[in-house]
């Protein structure tokens, strides 16, 4: 059997991804034995305390052990916790060398949404892929600029260090760990008993573009401000460059050391925004939102949508919005 010690940090912390965890990874026992099988996971809730309150006293959480009582463990699970990234770290520092301890003795360790954060204060995730929650992407990269953020992402597996995207894409990593550890027709078995969506990649599709603007730069502020009032216009970098008097490399490259995307990035991202919500709520086809956002080209506005939302503008017109369920 794999030991499974889903931590319980100190603080407010995703009752959904622990409960949610344990269920789950109980109902692979349960479908194994009942194939005539032995169960495959031995589940713990591992804490710092006897008692760990949550949401101010409404939950109370008691964990099956103690940090100190686990020498060994094979999977590690690292739920998402909420409030100040740098006091949640503080507070539960304990728990850090004793994963990465158990990293060192061969164990594997799962961080689900913004759980990363506190899995990144390891150091396990150092020159690694990771993945968060889409709303939190601009403040990890602040945080750990060692490690590679892919916030387009919903799974990462990087040499037995796994993350999942936002919120509820937690059971995607599961079922796709499932997968890995009990094989593919138990995880087919899960995913329909949950009715979790089985081999969803990516949370391109929920990301709202919401500029990147916790940075000190004000002239990169200005720049991005102008874009996002104007983006209906074409804007090139020289023109951004002459409205700013600032020279067109030093531009491109404050812009992207203060918002993680090229100028043109920006502004794809800022146009691609403008006409995802017209595809949301409005009537207008396809290639009336193209225009409305500054594109000439249905190939390049098409190729450029989809690259930065996983889907092409009817479907994603489709998935949102109830009253244009047909195609152009």
């Amino acid at each position: 059997m794999k030991h499974v010690s889903i931590i319980i940090p100190k603080g407010h912390t995703s009752l959904v991804n622990i409960e949610g965890t344990h269920q789950i990874l109980s109902e692979v026992n349960h479908l194994r034995t009942g194939q005539g099988k032995a169960p495959l996971f031995d589940i713990q809730m591992v804490g710092l305390s006897k008692e760990t309150a949550q949401r101010d006293g409404l939950f109370t959480i008691k964990p099956d052990c103690l940090l100190a009582e686990v020498t060994k463990t094979d999977l590690i699970i690292i739920p998402a916790t909420h409030g100040d990234f740098k006091h949640i770290v503080e507070d539960n520092q304990a728990f850090i060398p004793w994963i990465q301890q158990q990293f060192r003795q061969g164990a594997e360790v799962a961080s689900l949404c913004i759980g990363s954060f506190f899995l990144a204060a390891t150091g396990l995730l150092r020159g690694k892929q990771c993945a968060t929650h889409w709303r939190y992407a601009n403040e990890f990269r602040a945080m750990y600029p060692d490690v590679e953020l892919v916030d387009d992402k919903i799974i990462t597996d990087d040499e037995g260090i796994y993350t999942s995207g936002g919120a509820y894409s937690y059971l995607n990593l599961l079922v796709y760990m499932i997968e890995k550890y009990a094989g593919r027709d138990i995880a087919i078995l899960v995913s329909k008993a949950f009715m979790i969506d089985i081999d969803r990649t990516l949370q391109s599709p929920f990301i709202i573009f919401q500029g990147q603007k916790s940075h000190e730069d004000e002239t990169v502020k200005k720049a991005q401000e102008y874009i996002e009032k104007n983006f209906e216009d074409k804007i090139t970098v020289d023109h951004l460059a002459d409205t700013f008097a600032v020279g067109r490399r030093s531009l491109e490259r404050r812009f992207k050391k203060a918002t993680c995307n090229t100028v043109t990035e920006y502004i794809q991202r800022v146009k691609i925004e403008a006409a995802k919500k017209d595809l949301e709520t409005g009537r207008k086809n396809v290639h009336e939102v193209m225009y409305d956002v500054g594109y000439s080209d249905v190939k390049a506005f098409r190729s450029i949508f989809k690259k930065i939302t996983g889907l092409s503008p009817i479907e994603y017109r489709n998935k949102y919005n109830k009253e244009m369920l047909v195609l152009d």
